[in-house]
């Protein structure tokens, strides 16, 4: 199955540092949302990258590959994480996979990072936050509206770099000729609602343009967190004749071009390589994850 798609990434309006980091290759689409501020959430999600781009370039991936991937990069957490600061992510993203002689799109997910599905003018959530309020939700305790003022509501019971064992949620959906699927961060469902995604993914026909689009909405509405957004389409005939990669790098309100900052502006694969960074501590191990700092500012060492 071939693929056509774009991806866009900004620190957002109220943090200093990117701590977003995304993947955009065949058969692998992901984004990553650090937590931890500069030199801990920014390096978690890169390693997540790091750990998943190693299948970019197979015809497609295996569900056991998938894992491998979250198994690795849990356990690069745990190890480079030293000398007391606190880091993680969460992994949210879709692989072409095949079963049976057909082509599915194999979703995963661990954390608060989003898959959609746009399909026959319909917008589906496939993933579910690992969040104190979805569980909340899912109790009835209560409502959506409740749900988007609750005071835990960034408080994560599932991430990468706790000390747990990675706990991925996967989902298999059958791939067909008219799908697009968009994997985002919180930073752009914090401030664009569904209606206006599936708008614009209605309305918007090239994935790059789309991807850039979702960004610039939550730059209007405050982009009060790092914003990340990947949109990918099951390429016709006539709309690509190869897998070609995409990821533009977009900043301020009007997404221009500029000199990329990975520190500032977050992590794109492919890119070009970095030297070793300072190796940071692992999140000690416990029920939830919440942002250990919000504010993004840097935790003491």
């Amino acid at each position: 199955m071939r693929t056509s798609w774009g991806s866009a990434t900004d620190r957002g309006l109220v943090r200093e540092v990117n701590e977003d980091a995304l993947l955009a290759y065949p058969p692998v689409f992901l984004v990553a949302d650090g937590m931890g501020g500069h030199d801990a959430g920014d390096l978690a999600s890169r390693i997540a990258v790091e750990e998943f781009a190693q299948l970019a370039g197979q015809a497609a991936a295996t569900a056991d590959d998938v894992h491998a991937c979250f198994d690795r990069t849990a356990a690069r957490i745990r190890t480079e994480f030293t000398g007391g600061r606190q880091g993680g992510t969460t992994v949210a993203g879709v692989a072409v996979t095949e079963h049976d002689g057909g082509s599915y799109w194999l979703v995963f997910n661990v954390g608060d990072s989003r898959v959609y599905l746009w399909s026959g003018d319909a917008l589906e959530q496939v993933s579910v936050d690992h969040s104190v309020v979805q569980e909340l939700l899912d109790l009835g305790e209560i409502d959506l509206t409740e749900a988007a003022t609750h005071p835990e509501r960034h408080v994560l019971t599932r991430a990468l770099g706790t000390g747990d064992p990675p706990e991925p949620e996967y989902w298999l959906l059958p791939a067909g000729l008219t799908d697009r699927l968009l994997i985002c961060t919180d930073g752009l469902t914090r401030e664009v609602g569904d209606e206006d995604l599936a708008r614009v993914l209605a309305e918007t026909a090239d994935p790059q343009d789309a991807a850039a689009h979702l960004v610039r909405l939550a730059l209007e509405h405050g982009a009060r967190d790092n914003v990340s957004a990947v949109v990918v389409d099951v390429a016709t005939a006539a709309g690509a004749h190869d897998d070609v990669h995409i990821t533009v790098p977009r900043t301020g309100a009007e997404l221009g071009p500029y000199v990329w900052d990975e520190m500032l502006n977050g992590v794109t694969v492919p890119r070009r390589a970095r030297t070793a960074t300072k190796p940071i501590p692992r999140v000690p191990p416990g029920p939830s994850t919440p942002d250990p700092n919000p504010s993004n500012e840097e935790l003491p060492s």
